[in-house]
């Protein structure tokens, strides 16, 4: 994915270093290095020169340098073959293409708001057609489950 200067109305360019709080309406483009806090309602990328140290909050987010810090991405987290991250990630959409590298949790929303763990966990809860079966009535028993309660 070639990145372009002209995608993005803010950037900090090769050579430069930015140290503080960056918050921005627009694009950001980070090709230098940066360390501190950033904030945007539009896309964030980060080129392979990049080098950046900060949580980022953004509708987008395209990683193709290093990021150390997490990302909260409203729709879209993509992390090209040059990228590394070491952070969390959260967001609904996430594009990891061959070589990207990344330690850390991934937390997928699918878009969904409020609790996705309850959603999750509701979710596993409800069996069709074994509702006259109690979830609690199960336990673990080596490798597999058991049945060990009916309910009438």
């Amino acid at each position: 994915m070639a990145l372009k200067f002209e995608d993005s109305n803010s950037i900090i360019g090769v050579g430069s270093v930015f140290e503080g709080k960056f918050y921005i309406r627009g694009s950001l483009q980070i090709s230098g290095k940066f360390e501190g806090e950033i904030q945007t309602e539009d896309h964030l990328t980060i080129t392979e020169s990049g080098k950046v140290k900060t949580n980022i909050i953004a509708k987008k987010v395209t990683i193709g340098g290093t990021l150390i810090g997490n990302i909260e991405a409203k729709e879209e987290v993509t992390i090209l073959p040059t990228g590394q991250i070491m952070g969390n990630i959260t967001c609904p959409i996430l594009n990891l293409q061959k070589g990207a590298i990344h330690h850390g949790e991934i937390h997928l929303t699918g878009g969904q708001e409020g609790n996705v763990e309850k959603r999750i966990k509701d979710s596993y809860k409800s069996v069709p057609g074994f509702e006259h079966y109690k979830n609690e009535g199960m336990q673990k028993n080596g490798d597999s489950q058991k049945e060990i309660k009916k309910s009438n």
